[in-house]
C-alpha cells in the first residue's frame, strides 16, 4: 500500500507480511510490515502455525519454534536471518538467558544489535518472544515481485540515491 506523508509529500511503500508458515496474529496486528526496504516483524512466540498450540515446554524448544516462525516471516518478505539490524527479545525468566542465547546464536550468526529483557508475563504464558528489524536483502527484486511498476521503481531509486544501478536494472 502506498502512503503519503502530508507534511513532506514523501511517498513510501508499505506491505503487510502474511504467511501460513507462521502463526496467525492473535490480535489486531500484522505478522510484519515492510516499509520501503525495511522489515519490522511482530513479536513471535512458540506457536505451531498449523494448530495455534504452544510448542515445547523448555526455553530451548520454545526458542527453536520462535526462530522457525521468524524464518517464515523473513522468507515471506523475500529475505533471511542475514543482515538483521536489530532484534528485541523478551524472556519470562532471565535465568533462561544462557540457554536462549545458545538457540538464538544458531540463527543470528551476524550478531545484530539486540535488546533482551525479562518481563512479568508473555502471551499464552510462553517463555520467550522475539521481534526483528532488518533490511530486505534484494530490494529491487522485492519491489519487482510486489508489483512496483517501472516508473515508481525509477522514482524510488532516484530518491534513495542508487543511480549507479539504475541503468542496469530498469
Amino acid at each position: 500500500t502506498e502512503k503519503i506523508n502530508l507534511e513532506t509529500s514523501e511517498v513510501f511503500d508499505m506491505k503487510k507480511i502474511s504467511t501460513e508458515k507462521a502463526p496467525a496474529a492473535i490480535g489486531p496486528y500484522s505478522q510484519g510490515v515492510v516499509v520501503n526496504n525495511t522489515l519490522f516483524s511482530s513479536g513471535q512466540i512458540a506457536l505451531d502455525p498449523a494448530t495455534g498450540e504452544i510448542v515445547g515446554s523448555t526455553i530451548e524448544e520454545q526458542a527453536e519454534q520462535v526462530m522457525k516462525n521468524l524464518g517464515a516471516i523473513l522468507e515471506e518478505a523475500g529475505s533471511s536471518y542475514e543482515k538483521t539490524i536489530k532484534t528485541v527479545c523478551f524472556l519470562a525468566d532471565m535465568g533462561d538467558f544462557g540457554a536462549f542465547n545458545e538457540v538464538y546464536g544458531k540463527y543470528f550468526t551476524e550478531k545484530p544489535a539486540r535488546s533482551c529483557v525479562a518481563v512479568k508475563e508473555l502471551p499464552k504464558n510462553v517463555l520467550c518472544e522475539v521481534e526483528v528489524i532488518k533490511i530486505i536483502d534484494n530490494l529491487l527484486s522485492y519491489y519487482k515481485e510486489n508489483g512496483l511498476e517501472k516508473e515508481r521503481l525509477s522514482s524510488f531509486i532516484d530518491r534513495v540515491g542508487i543511480q549507479e544501478i539504475k541503468q542496469s536494472v530498469i
